[in-house]
């Protein structure tokens, strides 16, 4: 499996897990338990949660499903802005982690940017670490000027969480060239798009029926994920509530994207040519 590498020189496979919406269905838990430990099994050691996923469901069920598998496991959790205040980190990281059952976080972001000024937010944070309840943090949905600002406080960041796909590219013209400048790892949330438009495009099929995994044809969406990963230092974090969609997300990293594979996705989704607004949802 790809890898990417962080600031401090640990090494991270570059396929992880996303946990939003899951945990929000009680039929479902068990399913989506499963695919949690199997991709752990996998490989995919990375999962990523928040405290706003499902109110904390997504926490709780990721608790239980690394419950005997925590030391496997690199945890990342979410602090939404009305939380992070110097105080507000305290409190809300130490009720993150009794919802996961565990002592600490491997990462702690900021979900975006909100009023409490950075500084402040930043100093929780390093009193988190000093605390050995986080071992490094870092920031969510920043653009160039987030990150920027934020270079005038420290250069602790460890990682930029944001949306990344083929529909959205923004990220392209500058964000994801500085960020590895500044040896802040990307965190790709999104990476299969969102409603199926994407996967359902006819210039995917096209690239698709090119390409083959040790399970048979590949899918748009192998497609779709071999896209994100081919980037320097790109870790993607697809969501993966069931075993059919883990196994087809672990085939993805089978995939080699050719140069005229990459030439007719361009065609269908142009890269950025100016700069835009960073998205997110």
């Amino acid at each position: 499996m790809r890898t990417v590498t962080l600031k401090n020189g640990k090494t991270l496979p570059a396929l992880g897990m996303g946990t939003w919406n899951i945990g929000d269905s009680q039929s479902r838990r068990g399913e989506e338990i499963a695919s949690l430990q199997a991709g752990i099994e996998a490989g995919m050691t990375v999962i990523d949660t928040a405290e706003m996923y499902g109110s904390g469901r997504s926490e709780s069920l990721v608790g239980e499903a690394i419950a005997d598998l925590r030391d496997d496991v690199y945890l990342v959790s979410k602090v939404t802005p009305s939380n992070a205040s110097y105080d507000g980190v305290q409190k809300h990281c130490r009720a993150s982690l009794r919802r996961l059952g565990t002592d600490r976080l491997d990462l702690y972001l900021l979900h975006w940017r909100g009023g409490v000024p950075l500084s402040e937010t930043v100093r929780g944070m390093e009193q988190l670490k000093d605390d050995g309840l986080i071992l490094d943090w870092g920031v969510s949905n920043f653009d160039t000027d987030d990150m920027e600002e934020l270079d005038g406080i420290t250069d602790a960041c460890t990682a930029n969480q944001v949306l990344y796909n083929l529909e959205y590219r923004g990220t392209e013209f500058d964000l994801l060239n500085e960020d590895r400048e500044r040896g802040v790892m990307t965190m790709a949330y999104s990476p299969l798009g969102q409603g199926g438009d994407l996967l359902s495009h006819p210039a995917m099929k096209d690239v698709a029926k090119g390409h083959e995994t040790s399970a048979g044809p590949a899918t748009t969406a192998q497609i779709a994920l071999a896209w994100v990963l081919r980037q320097e230092n790109v870790m993607a974090i697809p969501k993966a509530g069931s075993s059919k969609h883990l196994r087809e997300n672990v085939l993805a990293t089978e995939i080699e994207l050719t140069p005229e594979d990459l030439a007719t996705l361009d065609r269908a989704f142009a890269p950025p040519r100016r700069k835009t607004h960073l998205a997110m949802i």
